[in-house]
């Protein structure tokens, strides 16, 4: 079964629509194998935006402790300078 697509209609500017043509030409692609990657790499940065302010927000509910920073400055130290483990 063929998959399904939906046809869209955006506007860009100008200068834009020159760039995006000038790549894809070179690189032999279509417009809209542009746009889906364009939008699926859109979508993998929201989805990493969203992993972020999750980490923040849980980090803001419970932030490291005192000992815990130190621990990891400790670490951060012995890996800089080259020291086995």
């Amino acid at each position: 079964m063929a998959k399904v697509a939906t046809k869209v209609a955006v506007s860009i500017p100008d200068d834009l629509y020159r760039a995006i043509e000038k790549i894809r030409k070179i690189r032999g692609k279509s417009r809209s194998a542009v746009m889906q990657e364009a939008l699926r790499h859109w979508l993998h940065d929201q989805a990493q935006v969203a992993l972020v302010r999750e980490y923040e927000a849980g980090y803001r509910r419970r932030p490291e402790s005192q000992r815990e920073v130190k621990a990891a400055e400790a670490a951060a130290v012995r890996l800089l300078s080259g020291d086995d483990w």
